[in-house]
């Protein structure tokens, strides 16, 4: 039996508010709205893409799982994404990472990482 990741579930207060800002970010397009879910990806039939389910409580700890981009410039790209909505974040990376450690508007912890060619490089 074949599997396929369909898209990534993210708990979210304000479900338009938070779906806008990782629309911009990733240049991606709402592509199904309801008051209990948004959808949004590059496309209907390109897989994953991210859905916003609603929750009464705000965010309190560190994500257990979290998105990494990948860019081609990383400053411009931290610094396109700040003036987004995000804000920078430290969850004890340090100051010697390659990556940048931002938060979405509702505090949901991503990295900007250096560019990178492959999974595993």
């Amino acid at each position: 039996m074949a599997v396929s990741f369909h898209h990534l579930v993210v708990d979210a207060h304000d479900l338009p508010a938070l779906a806008r800002f990782w629309c911009q970010v990733l240049d991606w397009r709402v592509l199904f709205e309801a008051e209990d879910e948004i959808v949004i990806g590059s496309d209907a039939h390109a897989l994953p893409g991210l859905c916003f389910v609603p929750v009464a409580e705000r965010k309190t700890v560190k994500n257990r799982l979290h998105i990494d981009l990948t860019p081609d410039d990383q400053a411009a790209e931290v610094e396109r994404i700040l003036t987004l909505g995000a804000r920078r974040a430290d969850v004890g990376q340090g100051e010697d990472v390659s990556w940048v450690v931002l938060a979405d508007p509702e505090g949901n912890e991503f990295c900007v990482l250096r560019p990178k060619k492959s999974l595993v490089d």
